[in-house]
Protein backbone atom coordinates (compact mmCIF):
# COMPACT_ATOMS: atom_id res chain seq x y z
CA UNK A 1 0.00 0.00 0.00
CA UNK A 2 0.72 3.37 -0.70
CA UNK A 3 -0.17 6.90 0.72
CA UNK A 4 -0.64 10.31 -0.52
CA UNK A 5 -0.75 13.30 1.59
CA UNK A 6 -3.76 15.68 0.28
CA UNK A 7 -4.29 19.65 1.31
CA UNK A 8 -7.71 20.16 3.62
CA UNK A 9 -10.21 20.60 1.76
CA UNK A 10 -9.16 18.10 -0.59
CA UNK A 11 -8.72 15.14 1.46
CA UNK A 12 -12.12 15.51 2.52
CA UNK A 13 -14.01 15.47 -0.11
CA UNK A 14 -12.11 12.53 -1.26
CA UNK A 15 -13.24 10.56 1.70
CA UNK A 16 -16.76 11.99 1.23
CA UNK A 17 -16.21 9.80 -2.35
CA UNK A 18 -17.28 13.37 -3.81
CA UNK A 19 -14.17 13.79 -5.22
CA UNK A 20 -12.79 11.07 -7.52
CA UNK A 21 -9.91 12.66 -8.94
CA UNK A 22 -6.73 13.83 -7.11
CA UNK A 23 -4.66 16.33 -9.47
CA UNK A 24 -1.05 16.32 -9.63
CA UNK A 25 1.63 17.78 -11.69
CA UNK A 26 3.40 14.26 -12.40
CA UNK A 27 2.02 11.01 -13.31
CA UNK A 28 2.37 7.75 -11.26
CA UNK A 29 2.67 3.96 -12.50
CA UNK A 30 1.66 2.96 -9.41
CA UNK A 31 -1.98 0.82 -9.20
CA UNK A 32 -3.52 -0.39 -6.00
CA UNK A 33 -4.27 0.59 -2.61
CA UNK A 34 -3.73 4.36 -1.74
CA UNK A 35 -4.48 5.46 2.22
CA UNK A 36 -5.66 9.48 1.71
CA UNK A 37 -3.62 11.33 4.54
CA UNK A 38 -5.11 14.78 5.12
CA UNK A 39 -2.03 17.02 5.91
CA UNK A 40 -2.14 19.45 8.81
CA UNK A 41 -2.00 22.51 7.28
CA UNK A 42 -4.88 25.23 6.92
CA UNK A 43 -3.26 27.09 4.64
CA UNK A 44 -5.08 25.98 1.76
CA UNK A 45 -8.57 25.80 3.36
CA UNK A 46 -8.24 29.78 4.45
CA UNK A 47 -7.71 30.47 0.97
CA UNK A 48 -10.99 28.68 0.16
CA UNK A 49 -14.12 30.74 -1.06
CA UNK A 50 -17.23 29.41 0.35
CA UNK A 51 -19.73 31.04 -1.32
CA UNK A 52 -17.77 29.68 -4.51
CA UNK A 53 -17.64 26.61 -3.46
CA UNK A 54 -21.61 25.53 -4.78
CA UNK A 55 -20.97 26.94 -8.19
CA UNK A 56 -18.14 25.54 -8.51
CA UNK A 57 -18.08 22.17 -7.42
CA UNK A 58 -21.88 21.57 -6.42
CA UNK A 59 -20.91 20.63 -2.62
CA UNK A 60 -20.28 23.08 0.11
CA UNK A 61 -17.03 23.90 1.71
CA UNK A 62 -16.61 21.94 4.64
CA UNK A 63 -15.55 23.54 7.87
CA UNK A 64 -12.35 22.72 9.69
CA UNK A 65 -14.06 21.29 12.76
CA UNK A 66 -15.50 18.93 10.14
CA UNK A 67 -12.08 18.37 9.26
CA UNK A 68 -9.39 15.78 10.34
CA UNK A 69 -5.71 17.23 9.78
CA UNK A 70 -2.15 15.20 10.15
CA UNK A 71 -4.05 12.00 9.97
CA UNK A 72 -5.29 9.30 7.32
CA UNK A 73 -8.83 9.59 6.73
CA UNK A 74 -9.52 7.50 3.85
CA UNK A 75 -8.48 4.27 2.01
CA UNK A 76 -9.07 3.92 -1.52
CA UNK A 77 -8.06 2.54 -4.58
CA UNK A 78 -5.89 3.97 -7.74
CA UNK A 79 -6.87 3.04 -10.72
CA UNK A 80 -5.51 5.11 -13.49
CA UNK A 81 -3.29 7.93 -14.01
CA UNK A 82 -4.31 9.98 -16.82
CA UNK A 83 -3.64 13.28 -18.19
CA UNK A 84 -6.60 15.59 -17.91
CA UNK A 85 -7.92 15.49 -21.68
CA UNK A 86 -7.67 11.72 -21.59
CA UNK A 87 -10.24 11.08 -19.02
CA UNK A 88 -12.80 8.65 -19.37
CA UNK A 89 -16.16 9.98 -20.65
CA UNK A 90 -17.91 9.35 -17.20
CA UNK A 91 -15.40 11.64 -15.99
CA UNK A 92 -14.66 14.43 -18.38
CA UNK A 93 -17.00 16.63 -16.41
CA UNK A 94 -15.76 15.99 -13.00
CA UNK A 95 -16.02 19.41 -11.35
CA UNK A 96 -12.22 18.41 -9.42
CA UNK A 97 -10.92 17.37 -13.01
CA UNK A 98 -8.38 20.08 -13.01
CA UNK A 99 -5.23 18.28 -14.40
CA UNK A 100 -2.49 18.46 -15.50
CA UNK A 101 -2.54 14.41 -14.28
CA UNK A 102 -5.48 13.10 -12.87
CA UNK A 103 -5.44 10.37 -10.39
CA UNK A 104 -8.42 8.28 -10.30
CA UNK A 105 -9.66 6.79 -7.44
CA UNK A 106 -12.35 4.11 -7.24
CA UNK A 107 -13.51 2.32 -3.80
CA UNK A 108 -13.40 5.08 -1.12
CA UNK A 109 -13.81 4.09 2.05
CA UNK A 110 -13.85 6.73 4.87
CA UNK A 111 -11.70 5.84 8.51
CA UNK A 112 -11.36 6.79 11.82
CA UNK A 113 -8.25 9.12 11.57
CA UNK A 114 -5.00 7.66 12.17
CA UNK A 115 -2.59 10.37 13.15
CA UNK A 116 0.22 10.39 11.52
CA UNK A 117 2.59 12.98 10.07
CA UNK A 118 2.64 13.20 6.02
CA UNK A 119 5.21 13.59 3.80
CA UNK A 120 5.73 14.53 0.00
CA UNK A 121 4.97 12.32 -3.17
CA UNK A 122 3.88 8.47 -3.37
CA UNK A 123 5.21 7.23 0.51
CA UNK A 124 4.98 3.84 2.20
CA UNK A 125 3.26 4.27 5.18
CA UNK A 126 5.54 2.96 8.29
CA UNK A 127 5.29 -0.47 10.04
CA UNK A 128 3.67 0.73 12.46
CA UNK A 129 0.72 2.09 10.40
CA UNK A 130 0.68 -0.65 7.82
CA UNK A 131 -1.14 -3.00 9.92
CA UNK A 132 -3.99 -0.42 10.82
CA UNK A 133 -4.16 0.48 6.94
CA UNK A 134 -4.28 -3.38 5.65
CA UNK A 135 -6.93 -4.39 7.99
CA UNK A 136 -9.66 -1.49 6.06
CA UNK A 137 -8.73 -2.55 2.45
Amino acid sequence: MKAITICQPWAEMIARGVKRIENRTWPTAYRGPLAIHAGKSLAWLKRENAAEWIDRYGVALPQAGEMAFGAFIAVAELVGCVPVDELPAELEDHPFAEGPWCWILANVRRIEPIICPGQLALWTPSALMMPKLTAIS
